[in-house]
């Protein structure tokens, strides 16, 4: 799916009404009608709503929902924020349509008018849409905080009023929706976690926007579909052997850490990788060897911790940090696996703690590599960002002049190219906030990528199918119980669901 900017969005609409030889009056009637659609089907017949509208379009959109509750016998109260702004062609036209069915539209112009809005009342809120370009205050501040503090369900038509699509609202006066009825495509504030809180269920309601338009227009970020995922597979040739399908080596582990060695390890292997070495203290060879007789082994001379890079040949593909520390010496490790791999690298955990205390190294960094910070690792790899929006700059910033895919770890993870695009994953859930999840990532990443998946397809199938296990396992054992052996084992499933659809 892709997201356009606020100013896409703007043409979109022009280039719809121009290729239908309509007006944006119609254009908003079928917005509110798949609004009012939703709510009737959703909120309870004995539910009353209170109505909130500013005077731009998304308030137009606001009276015609109104109306057409009305017209289905639902009781509502229908509220106007009288702020000090133009009024639109499109709510003029609306609330005279309204005004002939219900002439009790009630205006807001001091807090004292502020209604009381009861326990069970349904608030509907249509006071700003995506065109907003500047902070909540005064007036509008007031009642946005008044409707956070009474109400219980809050439905915002296209955006929470005072969050901004496409720039940090950040410290800002924002609407708390339960829900958020937004129309065609996502929008990015949805996607940062800064806007969590506000933006509650979201449902993209599909308003029949030109098609042509959507596919012809470029944007910079998109969401990974099912669709782009299956349509990476490789699927295996009947004359085929191991060999054919990539020769990795995983460089992870230490004392009292093989756990992540294992994890890592198992789910390169459960991806398809044809041939996997593990390079790991002595102190883990009976574990690995036991827990995974697949995986074959070999030893660092040092029994707790890897000191040296002592591989015997040279592989397609590597992977490097899950488990394996984060002592001075081990740094050379790094060091040399940058030096010598011959392709990309994954590089996670604590190879990326190592990384960013050796900030020399960058440049040494293998191109097409594939780095996967959590937020606090990617800060202290690129250093600090004031909000959401500036972090994912920095991301993009970061993987052109590296040229490295940078996986910025989270609920919509994100996916930075060195193209200058990104792309956020959809799946996944909060119960893959367990310890080895991101161990098991790495592991997915480096198998896909050794089986000859390109880096943009290993990166974004990789981020999908981990976060696709990650929900068959949370629909098997629940969010809370699930592990990340869980989302592991999950892996064949996810595989079967996408690549065999």
């Amino acid at each position: 799916m892709k997201i356009f900017s606020t100013d896409q969005v703007r043409e979109w609409d022009k280039a719809t009404i121009r290729k239908e030889s309509t007006d944006s009056i119609n254009l908003m009637e079928r917005a509110a009608q798949k609004c009012t659609e939703w709510l009737i089907k959703n909120i309870p017949a004995d539910k009353k709503f209170i109505v909130f509208c500013g005077k731009g379009n998304n308030g137009g959109d606001g009276l015609a929902i109104a109306r057409m509750l009305l017209q289905h016998d639902r009781q509502l109260r229908t509220f106007i924020l009288a702020a000090p702004n133009s009024t639109s062609g499109d709510f003029s036209v609306n609330l005279q349509r309204l005004e002939k069915l219900a002439g009790d539209i009630e205006r807001i112009e001091t807090e004292k008018q502020f209604p009381q809005i009861d326990t069970g009342i349904v608030v509907v809120d249509a006071l700003f849409g995506y065109g907003l370009n500047r902070p909540l205050s005064n007036l509008t501040a007031a009642l946005v905080n008044h409707i956070n503090k009474y109400s219980s369900v809050t439905i915002s038509i296209d955006m929470p009023s005072g969050l901004f699509a496409d720039k940090s609202s950040k410290d800002g006066v924002v609407i708390n929706a339960t829900h958020t009825l937004t129309f065609q495509t996502m929008k990015l504030a949805f996607l940062l976690p800064e806007n969590g809180s506000y933006v509650g269920d979201i449902h993209v309601l599909d308003i029949g926007l030109d098609k042509d338009f959507y596919i012809n227009t470029p944007c910079r970020f998109e969401i990974s579909e099912p669709e782009l995922i299956s349509s990476f597979h490789r699927p295996r040739k009947k004359f085929s052997h191991k060999g054919n399908y990539g020769d990795a080596a995983l460089v992870v582990g230490s004392y009292g850490m093989m756990g992540a060695a294992v994890l890592s390890a198992r789910a390169c292997l459960k991806i398809g990788a044809g041939k996997l070495t593990c390079y790991i203290p002595a102190c883990g060879f009976s574990i690995l060897q036991t827990a995974l007789p697949e995986a074959m082994c070999m030893m660092d001379e040092n029994e707790k911790f890897l000191t040296k890079l002592s591989l015997k040949r040279s592989y397609e593909v590597y992977g490097i940090g899950p488990g394996m520390g984060q002592q001075e010496i081990s740094a050379g490790v790094l060091e040399e696996l940058f030096l010598s791999a011959k392709g990309p690298v994954v590089v996670d955990a604590d190879a990326l703690n190592i990384l960013s205390t050796r900030k020399e190294l960058y440049e040494f960094i293998p191109a097409n590599s594939i780095l996967t910070p959590h937020p606090k690792e990617f800060e202290r790899l690129f250093g600090g960002s004031s909000n959401d929006f500036e972090r994912l700059e920095l991301a993009l910033e970061k993987a052109r002049a590296l040229n490295i895919f940078i996986v910025l770890k989270g609920h919509y993870s994100f996916i930075a190219m060195p193209e200058g695009r990104g792309f956020f994953n959809p799946t996944g859930n909060p119960g893959m906030a367990t310890a080895g999840s991101g161990d098991v990532l790495t592991g997915v990443l480096t198998g896909l990528l050794a089986q000859g998946y390109g880096p943009i397809q290993a990166a974004l199938a990789g981020v999908y199918l981990h976060g696709l296990a990650g929900d068959i396992a949370a629909e098997e054992w629940s969010q809370e119980a699930m592990m990340a052996g869980d989302i592991c084992n999950a892996i064949p499933a996810a595989i079967k669901k996408i690549f065999y659809r």
